[in-house]
């Protein structure tokens, strides 16, 4: 009797392509559907401030003057019921939009400061979608788990890369869409659409899994490429009264060109008056450029965020690429539309899976 021929090993590549083939389905099926989910919320808040207007048109009903007699009289009123800061009125929101230290946001008028709305992730839509894609609805411990899951996409997208990977000459053959059959379609529609759109979607995940890990890649990047935070001055407790209007205007003329946009609310004794601004050039959306005045109004510290050295400059690039800040109104929309990405793939990640699964 003849003996049984030996089994045969597969090749150690096609044995590391199995294993990567596996690790991408089932990490695409679980870790991947939080992914898409959270996704889906970032692209409705890419409209966040176009979507509160049209829930809210009150909002839009005014001229968007700062008067520092207003902001005098809601610091007086908030401060004690947890106000921390308040976005000044500009174009796009004509109101003051105010920041409480629980995460609720109020919104009062600019001519007399008039409470024209309540919003909290508890009755809210658009701030729940906020909280679901910034931390999971989980506070802390959500932001830990979203930037575990963070750097597990990243690695799915890259592993979707790799086992696309095509042998040379063959790369326009291998983004070709078929119709049919089902399983054929269904593989093809994943991977084309991953590597077509892969730049803008790992651009997406890489800067989300930045801002989790904010003081990390801050602290990798200044150490490559240069640059340091800036240190407000201390000033010594003192419980003057402000002048509020002369304050936002010295803020306003500190630094040649910027928009004001925030104002922190100091503490009753505190000796410093922080104002976050725009500088031109700058992508972030509130800006982070930095007036810090006396409370007789003297400006003791004004900083232009575009003059960081290139490393800080990368760090603060992440949140403002992110949320499609960057590139005007195409950007926006496109960032808006790769947040629908995921969902896609893994709808079409599954449809393949199951018809392949079938077919057995």
């Amino acid at each position: 009797m003849a003996a049984a021929a030996p089994a045969t090993k597969s090749p150690p590549k096609r044995r590391v392509r199995a294993v990567l083939s596996w690790l991408h389905l089932w990490t695409g099926l679980t870790a991947g559907l939080v992914f898409a989910l959270a996704s889906l919320a970032g692209t409705v808040l890419v409209f966040h401030v176009d979507l509160l207007k049209l829930q809210h048109p009150q909002l839009a009903q005014h001229a968007p003057v700062a008067d520092g007699r207003v902001l005098a009289q809601l610091i007086e009123r908030w401060r004690p019921e947890g106000l921390r800061s308040l976005d000044l009125p500009r174009e796009e929101l004509p109101v003051w939009q105010a920041y409480f230290e629980d995460g609720h946001r109020q919104y009062f008028a600019p001519e007399d400061g008039a409470l024209l709305l309540y919003r909290s992730h508890h009755d809210d839509v658009l701030l729940w979608l906020h909280e679901w894609h910034v931390d999971l609805l989980g506070g802390k411990t959500g932001r830990e788990v979203w930037g575990v899951i963070g750097w597990i996409s990243v690695a799915m997208i890259l592993i979707g890369l790799y086992l696309w990977w095509p042998r040379s000459g063959r790369y326009l053959a291998q983004l070709k869409v078929h119709a049919g059959p089902p399983v054929r379609r269904w593989l093809t529609w994943h991977r084309s659409a991953g590597v077509i759109l892969l730049p803008l979607l790992l651009l997406a995940t890489v800067t989300g899994v930045g801002m989790v890990y904010s003081k990390g890649f801050q602290k990798a990047l200044t150490a490559a490429f240069g640059g340091s935070n800036v240190k407000a001055p201390e000033l010594p407790a003192n419980d003057a009264p402000i002048d509020w209007t002369q304050a936002i205007a010295q803020a306003r003329i500190a630094i040649p060109g910027a928009r004001l946009a925030r104002v922190s609310v100091p503490d009753p004794d505190e000796g410093a008056v922080s104002f976050r601004l725009q500088a031109q050039g700058e992508w972030h959306p509130v800006g982070r450029s930095t007036v810090v005045l006396s409370r007789d109004g003297r400006v003791v510290q004004a900083f232009d965020a575009t003059a960081h050295e290139a490393g800080m400059r990368m760090s603060q690039a992440f949140y403002p690429l992110h949320v499609g800040a960057v590139g005007g109104a195409a950007m926006k929309w496109m960032t808006a539309f790769v947040g629908l990405l995921p969902m896609f793939l893994l709808v079409t990640g599954f449809l393949f899976w199951r018809r392949r699964r079938g077919k057995r």
